[in-house]
């Protein structure tokens, strides 16, 4: 039998605690000390470190229960509200910064950990959440007494152990995915660097090895689905391109040289925090990208693409520090970028090199586009399954026969 109840009413029955995180004074800053997890380190699903800023540990007791611990549940509730995560075992304690709230469930309480986290992630929170959003004019934001009197429906343990395990087995597949995806990649890089390392290696300047080098189109949007695909900075990240935050503009106004090629590389050209971030473009859709990105297109007569496009990946950190302009202005001009020397191997190795990443990559690609149908399949069970529309059983044969 299943209850509806307030997040303040699963407090006062002992089920979990929640806070918001540790407001700091710059006198509090130090390093060494306690990492502080900030909005953009927390992503849909899992926590991306990247400590910036730390706090003495001599304020570890003023800290409290806003210091981190394995289990909690992590929610973004100012500047990009609504990302979930929950934090593993194993990792180094952190405190949270004000823009995170953390809930702390009860093992034996009402309710289990896996199936908050999923609600948070559900129709039922982000119509709520969607309903209580208040504004200003920095960002969304949801408050304390918001996430109080948030409702959810809460079945028996046994129910939500049934649920979570069925969208888990889907995340499971998922994380598997992303480990096959990083490992492709890593192995590409090692062979590549590896054979830079050898007898006969080259040097050469991006723009005397390239056929393209320019930056993309200023769009005018649609909504149209017919329309061409255009990305921007949000769509590279980790070395690859990810179309989930790609838009639509109209395809007549966008020019040959403009249109993207196999095996070409892509370069964030503009911005503090994106710039420099570099990906290959391996996929044969119609696409463009906005005049923020930079598109390298190699010569093939001269190199080997994708030899050439591992080469700008080992020096994307180069890449990143070649940024000019005042603070939130930051540029990487195009010839700056086609000034920079690339190393590759001799043309022979180069050869040889093309079948086994091109074999890496298509094999990543492969478990990125699983992953994608795995999680729009755990999107679609997930209000059904909270919502009792679907049982479990049935959830479960469908889970089974798509993994």
């Amino acid at each position: 039998m299943s209850e509806k109840l307030t997040i303040a009413q699963l407090v006062q029955r002992g089920a979990l605690s929640f806070g918001d995180g540790y407001r700091t004074k710059k006198s509090e800053h130090e390093q060494p000390g306690i990492p502080i997890l900030r909005v953009a380190e927390v992503h849909n699903g899992y926590i991306r470190p990247e400590f910036i800023d730390y706090v003495s540990t001599s304020f570890r007791t003023a800290m409290g229960a806003k210091v981190s611990r394995a289990g909690d549940i992590v929610l973004t509730t100012k500047g990009t509200v609504g990302r979930v995560a929950i934090i593993p075992e194993g990792v180094p304690e952190f405190v949270y910064s004000p823009q995170v709230c953390y809930f702390r469930v009860n093992e034996y309480g009402l309710l289990t950990c896996r199936y908050l986290y999923y609600w948070f992630k559900s129709s039922e929170f982000w119509d709520q959440a969607g309903s209580r959003k208040s504004q200003t004019d920095m960002a969304d934001y949801l408050n304390m007494a918001d996430i109080r009197s948030l409702t959810l429906t809460v079945p028996s343990r046994g129910v939500q152990d049934a649920i979570a395990g069925v969208l888990g087995a889907l995340d499971d597949k998922i994380v598997v995915n992303e480990r096959i995806t990083t490992t492709s990649r890593e192995l590409g890089l090692a062979l590549f660097t590896q054979a830079v390392t050898e007898d006969g290696s080259m040097e050469a300047d991006i723009e005397s090895v390239s056929c393209v080098l320019t930056r993309g189109i200023a769009p005018k949007y649609s909504e149209s689905p017919d329309d061409l695909v255009v990305l921007n900075q949000k769509c590279i990240r980790g070395g690859r391109v990810s179309l989930a935050p790609a838009r639509r503009t109209l395809r007549d106004k966008v020019k040959n040289p403009k249109l993207l090629v196999r095996n070409d590389v892509l370069v964030n050209s503009t911005g503090v925090g994106t710039l420099g971030r570099v990906a290959r473009w391996t996929s044969d859709e119609a696409a463009t990208v906005d005049s923020h990105i930079t598109i390298v297109r190699f010569d093939e007569a001269q190199v080997d693409p994708v030899c050439a496009g591992f080469a700008m990946l080992r020096v994307q950190p180069e890449i990143e520090a070649m940024g000019e302009g005042s603070t939130g202005q930051t540029e990487l001009r195009r010839t700056q970028l086609g000034e920079l020397e690339i190393s590759l191997p001799s043309k022979e190795r180069q050869r040889e090199l093309r079948s086994k990443l091109d074999s890496l990559e298509a094999r990543a690609d492969q478990a990125l586009n699983e992953s994608q149908a795995l999680a729009a399949l755990r999107d679609t069970l997930l209000p059904q399954l909270m919502s009792g529309r679907i049982r479990v059983k049935d959830a479960e044969k469908i889970v089974e026969d798509a993994t």
